[in-house]
């Protein structure tokens, strides 16, 4: 499975995976393993009869990912912020940096943090993306994110809130063309004082994507702008 978002060049997507910049990469065959042998979590499946249990949160000051917002993570499921370009580990030089930072950008947004919901039982992530302050509301925000994103039809969009917070919701198809397969994929963008975040839920396919909702709906649910310091 490569890595990398929206018009990603390939050769550049697999080096940024071997460098261990975006964790999203190489599953290969761990991903039938992971299938097989991961702890189911509190979330529901398609069903959705259960909702998923809170274990913190992140997007605060000291959490794992320190973002525009803040939302509850769900059990099992392992944040990271997404280190890229210029603070990379190691470091990269300057045009290689600037590369594989442009792998993650995504209209408005750039990949900065992933949610990784393997420990969980289920093959996925739940992905976040910010940006600076701008002009742009969700709507546009969101509409740009998928513009980025190669093999996208039938997207629907809806309004939603989340406490003070109102923002855009999208589900969509996505096909995957080096994959050679179509699944559905959910996304949602907020305008925060700091800027816009966009929360993306994917999966290896429509089942895992089913049974990951009860984590995005979570987050979803809980999005709060993060306090300033």
């Amino acid at each position: 499975m490569w890595c990398g978002a929206g018009n990603a060049v390939r050769g550049l997507a697999a080096a940024a995976c071997a460098a261990g910049l975006l964790t999203g990469c190489g599953q290969g065959g761990g991903e039938g393993e992971a299938r097989a042998s991961g702890t189911p979590s509190a979330s529901a499946s398609a069903s959705g009869e259960k909702a998923a249990r809170a274990v913190g949160s992140v997007g605060r000051a000291g959490s794992a990912c320190e973002l525009p917002v803040t939302f509850a993570l769900a059990e099992r499921w392992h944040p990271d912020a997404v280190s890229l370009g210029a603070d990379a580990d190691p470091p990269l030089d300057e045009e290689v940096a600037e590369e594989v930072a442009a792998l993650a950008r995504q209209g408005y947004v750039t990949l900065a943090c992933e949610l990784d919901a393997k420990p969980a039982g289920h093959i996925g992530f739940l992905r976040v993306y910010t940006g600076e302050p701008g002009d742009a509301d969700a709507r546009q925000v969101l509409e740009a994110f998928l513009r980025a994103e190669d093999g996208v039809e039938e997207a629907e969009y809806r309004s939603f809130r989340s406490g003070p917070l109102s923002g855009t919701e999208v589900q969509y198809r996505h096909t995957v063309e080096v994959l050679d397969e179509t699944r559905t994929e959910r996304a949602l963008a907020v305008v925060a004082p700091d800027g816009p975040v966009v929360l993306q839920l994917g999966g290896l396919d429509d089942e895992e994507h089913r049974d990951m909702l009860p984590a995005y709906e979570l987050a979803k649910q809980t999005l709060r702008v993060t306090a300033r310091r």
